[in-house]
């Protein structure tokens, strides 16, 4: 069962870590909205049609709305403005900023009315209150100054606020998913939050005039390549070991590949597409994902079981 467990976390290590430069490949000839789109519609028809036919009750109304919610709120507001922001943002830079999504749940939990889902609790604990300080001090050395001259990062302003904007859109759909009512299968109500997301990108590829863009002649195997790996490799192989892992692997060892993926994604960005990789970018990444670490730990103590979200782009 160790050796299982352990080369289901290196799938999903990997999966979702490489996901960021995947899609950096696969926006090269194909819109990133349209591509986005039919990533989750192949996949969650893959995993919806699965799960019906291995048994799983037909869904009600009542759980295709709350997907419809999860799905447009993760994967039409989170993972859409990553393929976006990804047009002019590192694959490396877009996993680190995204990653800090835990920071943003934090965030959201010190400010909305209704107290917080751990334990009833609005203001964040000190570990928490330290990692907010430390993983937004992080963001600003990493994004600022943006486009400072003789700067290798030379970030886009634009994809840099998407990117923020992914973060927290992610974590508010991460705290609705845990109170909604969904299948009592992960991976049916995958399939479905996965369906609905598709349909809300096609839609915004449609408003911002991505089908006039689409040259299907153009589209080269490279980026294919890429969109079959987002298919096969993030929304399928990760999913399905993390939904497993979740079932059967110590919760604090899951929750590790919030840490690892964005380490991976710098690692493989620099390597394979040449993107910098400067001690700024590894300070950023060190206060970032250590905040992260200091937001799960309180998260732990908490009464209620803790939150787990799958990694950004992930899905």
């Amino acid at each position: 069962m160790k050796a299982r467990i352990w080369l289901a976390m290196l799938a999903v290590y990997i999966a979702w870590g490489s996901t960021y430069l995947a899609i950096r490949v696969a926006i090269e000839t194909i819109p990133p909205f349209l591509m986005a789109g039919t990533r989750f519609a192949i996949a969650g028809l893959i995993l919806y049609a699965w799960r019906l036919a291995a048994g799983d009750a037909r869904p009600s109304r009542l759980e295709w709305r709350s997907a419809a919610i999860v799905g447009l709120l993760m994967l039409v507001g989170g993972n859409g403005m990553v393929v976006w922001a990804e047009q002019w943002v590192s694959s490396g830079i877009a996993a680190l900023i995204v990653g800090s999504a835990p920071l943003m749940m934090a965030l959201i939990d010190a400010l909305r009315p209704g107290g917080s889902p751990y334990g009833g609790r609005r203001k964040p604990g000190w570990l928490a209150s330290i990692g907010l300080l430390v993983g937004f001090g992080g963001i600003v050395l990493l994004v600022g100054p943006i486009g400072a001259e003789g700067d290798p990062l030379d970030l886009n302003v634009a994809g840099v606020v998407a990117l923020l904007l992914a973060s927290f859109l992610w974590a508010a759909g991460s705290l609705y998913n845990r109170e909604a009512q969904l299948p009592k299968s992960p991976l049916l109500g995958t399939g479905m939050e996965m369906l609905a997301g598709s349909a809300g990108l096609f839609l915004l590829g449609t408003l911002t005039g991505e089908w006039g863009h689409l040259e299907l002649g153009a589209i080269s195997l490279r980026s294919l390549a890429g969109l079959a790996y987002l298919v096969v490799g993030g929304a399928l192989i990760g999913f399905v070991a993390y939904t497993w892992l979740l079932r059967v692997a110590p919760t604090p060892l899951v929750a590790t590949y919030a840490y690892v993926n964005p380490l991976i994604a710098i690692l493989i960005g620099n390597l394979l597409l040449q993107e910098p990789l400067t001690p700024r970018v590894l300070i950023s990444a060190l206060l970032i994902l250590s905040a992260v670490a200091l937001t799960n730990m309180e998260r732990a103590r908490a009464p209620k079981r803790p939150l787990m979200v799958p990694a950004h782009g992930n899905d």
